[in-house]
């Protein structure tokens, strides 16, 4: 939950100069800490009514001089006190409604109490009463809520209020006076007349509110389907209503918001963008977005796209980024903003950044996959910075310049530091410390971060976190869009006798439609040949992406033939594959300079002569599919990541089609038939990564494979499964030995390679595929648990995650012979499991994976201590590090009754790997076991 004011709180931002009123907090406040008697009770000569008519006088007061008290003031203290007047107006409706209450006494008769009431000091329970109607914490309109549920949460509070009021009057000697049935009633009394009678008083002082002040103006927006927008433009505009747009800044932030200013800029800022198209301008081409919104904590399931389906949807996202920029939220959690790959994420962070850029709000982009991956939130900054302004300057530094404009840190790219191989699951609460320090050091500051919804379940989720999902476009939003693109280009296509792509051609083609990306590409498809309107069925992503690289390169090169069209994707491949190799989604020139000749030329030597070198930088980067990254990484990323998951997988698909015709042209020959099947390229390939590293690489290769007749597919199997079943040994002599993006150990390369031919057998194979048929001989089973062991241990966390989640297996016994069946089954979560577990060849393996799997499939309950030696067994005798158990290992630590001591030791067991152990601590406090309880444990090692 994030911190509202409470009534006290209000009063001390808005500065009242009430002495009755500062007295009696204050006299509440010292009560609490001090007791009543060292309080200065005795000094105290307001009583109960005195006290209702200054909180009524200072709530009118207080609403007929808003204007007074936002203006002249920062961004962020204007927030604070337009939260500060919301809490007066709840407290002061209350006490307007309690003194006009049709009750059995007057507040003037409460006040006339003895000092001493039921044995108790009437002093100390006038101290109880004004600590619980002014010190607690009041509710406060959010850009997420309805109105009608603030108004809820208002309600509880004056309930709240009514039980106090009724157990202070019954303890005074008026009670006594009281008749029975006015005893009895007196509770419902207070329950259903002042509460009722506030609200309606509530509602009139927030409708002046909202009158005098747009920031609550614009939170009751949030509701209401706005008309349809392009970039934002009603962000600027509500953000003007509340405050003029700043001029005179000095240079350096001058300079930091022309930056951020990317709005007249083309939609995509590409190396090369295609002659006979063009791009609409981002402020006229960017869609303003839809979101669905929740609270996140650690009971939501944010990484599964169906549980946002039951999230609420924010008509009027733009009315709701202003809300939440204005709100106290934005300076106590970071927004996260979640969404699928092309669905606009970085966009919504270069045009936000360019709508708050000449605000109140000082933005700061920050690509987090250009800067150290380790460094923490503010270093991070710091580079961002430094890349914008061609020089060193710090943030402090930046934000004093900014002469009270309060920082919005736009950090783009989360799931880039959670695949990049560094765990950075803590993240969120890093950047929550550094507004909390930040906030301290009186430089408050909203962060908002954007990420894959996919890695959403590998973060720990802070305290009042706020999440939004951003949601595929709709029809209209498509047709929008692509009236954008035909005013864009009509008269060029018209050149060529092309139309542009109508929004019926289009929604033919489904969800692809209706991702921002997508629909760009495949208008940019269309534009090549109207292909797209000509009725051909709808097209798959991966399909997409390969007619546009190859159309894009024809045109490029002046319609060369397909085996240079293939050299060029190679070319991109490479690229790609290098990224993947490093875990990262930027490489620098010179990394290229070393692997795209290694790959590329098959290392061979170049000619000497400067005319005959290729430049492999300048011929890979200068294509539309590149951008230029400036940051600690300086260097090239793909257009989107999307492309460089696709070309990965188009690479692996090239290696198999050349690896099937090497073979085929060998034939029958005798020498063919003992000779080895020449995979050196796809060695060259696979033996980097695990495929499986990014899940949308695997649904590409799905994809593609898919366009593969059955009798090519079925030789491809029989192919890999003899590679599989050499893939240990050694094989001294092969080409493209230049490749080596990462210098990785032999055990390694080959860990990775075998797991990566496994993959593909699953993929290419029509039907599920067992085991024994793969690795044939009685023995199958031992070399399986000797492989799955294998990439265990070399694979790393991301390589064994994504393996686990691609390759399903099951285990079967039939007619007394035990197998592992790979594809074609569910593994409800527990595949880490199967698969490390699943090949155990001893009878007390099998009962125990038999009761484990009857246990969790049937449902039955079984006793705490029975699942604890489950897990036990699981831990000690194969060694099984998973995610599942660490979520089984927190939710036992959670349970009610739990006994911890019992715990322990398994915990210490599974800590007890100094290899595997920051990764296994990470994952235990994520499930939600306390860090307290590891150091504790840790210090019994």
């Amino acid at each position: 939950m994030i911190e509202t004011p409470s009534y006290a709180d209000a009063l001390r931002i808005l500065g009242c100069k009430d002495a009755r009123l500062v007295k009696v907090i204050g006299f509440a406040s010292a009560a609490a800490r001090t007791g009543w008697a060292l309080a200065g009770a005795g000094q105290l000569a307001t009583g109960l009514a005195d006290m209702r008519n200054s909180i009524v006088l200072y709530g009118k007061d207080v609403v007929r001089r808003m204007p007074e008290l936002k203006s002249g003031v920062d961004r962020f203290t204007r927030t604070q006190r337009l939260a500060a007047a919301h809490a007066v107006i709840v407290v002061s409706a209350y006490f307007e409604a309690l003194g006009e209450a049709k009750l059995p006494f007057t507040l003037d008769k409460l006040d006339r109490g003895d000092k001493i009431s039921h044995g108790v000091p009437t002093p100390e329970r006038f101290a109880r009463l004004v600590a619980s109607l002014l010190l607690e914490r009041l509710p406060t309109p959010e850009p997420h809520l309805p109105y009608a549920e603030t108004r809820l949460a208002v309600e509880r509070a004056y309930l709240r209020m009514s039980e106090a009021m009724a157990g202070y009057v019954g303890g005074l000697a008026v009670w006594d006076e009281l008749t029975v049935d006015d005893q009895l009633l007196l509770p419902r009394m207070l329950a259903e007349g002042p509460p009722a009678h506030a609200l309606r008083i509530y509602d009139e002082d927030y409708r002046s509110l909202a009158l005098d002040s747009h920031e609550f103006g614009v939170r009751s927006l949030v509701t209401e389907k706005p008309p349809p927008a392009t970039a934002l433009s009603r962000v600027a505009w509500l953000l003007a209503e509340q405050a003029p747009p700043r001029v005179g800044d000095r240079p350096m932030i001058h300079l930091a918001r022309m930056a951020a200013n990317l709005l007249d800029r083309p939609l995509l800022l590409a190396g090369k963008l295609p002659e006979d198209v063009s791009l609409p301008l981002l402020g006229e081409g960017y869609l303003s977005p839809r979101f669905r919104v929740a609270e996140l904590t650690r009971e939501t399931a944010p990484a599964l796209l169906n549980w946002w389906d039951d999230q609420r949807l924010l008509p009027d996202a733009e009315a709701f980024l202003v809300g939440h920029l204005t709100s106290l939220r934005a300076t106590q959690a970071p927004l996260l903003v979640l969404g699928e790959p092309g669905s606009g994420k970085t966009k919504l962070t270069e045009v936000l950044a360019a709508r708050l850029a000449r605000s109140e709000f000082l933005p700061i982009r920050v690509e987090l996959g250009s800067v150290a991956a380790r460094a923490d939130v503010t270093e991070q900054i710091d580079q961002a910075i430094a890349a914008v302004l061609g020089e060193e300057v710090q943030y402090a530094e930046l934000v004093t310049a900014a002469d009270g404009a309060m920082p919005v840190i736009l950090l783009d790219g989360f799931d880039e530091l959670v695949q990049g191989g560094v765990n950075r699951y803590d993240y969120l609460e890093r950047v929550q410390e550094f507004q909390a320090r930040e906030a301290e050091l009186g430089r408050p500051v909203a962060v908002i971060v954007t990420s894959r919804t996919v890695v959403a379940d590998r973060i720990r989720l802070p305290e009042g976190l706020l999440g939004l999902q951003l949601q595929p476009f709709d029809d209209d939003q498509v047709r929008q869009w692509l009236d954008i693109w035909d005013q864009a280009n009509r008269a060029l296509l018209a050149r060529r006798d092309l139309k542009p792509l109508p929004a019926a051609a289009a929604l033919v083609h489904g969800e692809m439609a209706r991702q921002p990306l997508l629909l760009l590409l495949l208008a940019l498809y269309d534009a090549g040949g109207n292909a797209l309107q000509h009725d051909h069925g709808p097209l798959g992503r991966a399909r997409l992406y390969e007619v546009l690289l190859r159309d894009y390169t024809e045109r490029e090169t002046g319609g060369v033939r397909r085996v240079a069209i293939d050299q060029e994707l190679v070319l991109l491949g490479t690229v790609a594959l290098s990224m993947l190799a490093r875990g990262r989604q930027v490489i620098t020139g010179e990394a290229l300079a070393r692997d795209l000749p290694a790959l590329c030329h098959g290392g061979e030597d170049e000619p000497d002569d400067d005319e005959g070198r290729i430049d492999w930088v300048r011929k890979a980067t200068e294509r539309f599919f590149f951008v230029r990254r400036n940051g600690t990484r300086n260097g090239y990323a793909f257009l989107h990541a999307t492309f460089g998951e696709f070309l990965v997988a188009w690479l692996a698909m090239y290696a198999l089609r050349d690896l099937d015709r090497r073979r085929r042209l060998a034939g029958d020959e005798p020498l063919a038939l003992v000779q080895a099947v020449d995979d050196d390229l796809l060695y060259a390939v696979t033996s980097h990564s695990c495929l499986a590293e990014r899940g949308a690489t695997v649904g590409f290769i799905l994809e593609l494979l898919d366009e593969v007749p059955s009798a090519v597919r079925a030789r491809c199997v029989e192919l890999l499964a003899g590679l599989l079943r050499r893939s240990l040994h050694e094989r001294p002599r092969r080409h493209f030995t230049g490749f080596r993006p990462v210098r990785h150990t032999l055990a390694r390369r080959l860990a990775a390679y075998s797991a990566n031919l496994t993959l593909l057998i699953v993929c290419a194979s029509e039907e599920p595929v067992r085991v024994s048929s793969i690795l044939p001989g009685p023995d199958h089973l031992e070399e399986w648990s000797s492989l799955s062991h294998l990439w265990k241990g070399q694979l790393g966390q991301e390589g064994w995650t994504g393996l686990v989640t691609a390759l399903s297996a099951h285990r079967v016994v039939e007619d007394g012979e035990e197998d592992v069946v790979l594809g074609g089954a569910e593994t409800g979560g527990m595949g880490d499991v199967v698969v490390a577990v699943a090949t155990g060849h001893t009878p007390r393996h099998r009962r125990l994976l038999d009761l484990l799997v009857r246990a969790l499939g049937e449902g039955r309950f079984l006793p705490y201590r029975d699942r604890l030696a489950i897990l036990e067994e699981l831990v000690r005798t194969v060694a099984v590090r998973s995610p599942a158990m660490h979520r089984a290992l927190g939710a036992m630590w959670a349970e009610d009754g739990a006994d911890h001591a019992e715990l322990r030791p398994l915990l210490q067991a599974m800590l007890a790997d100094p290899a595997d152990r920051t990764g296994t601590w990470e994952q235990l406090v994520k499930a939600g076991i306390p860090e307290t309880a590891l150091w504790e444990i840790q210090g019994l090692d």
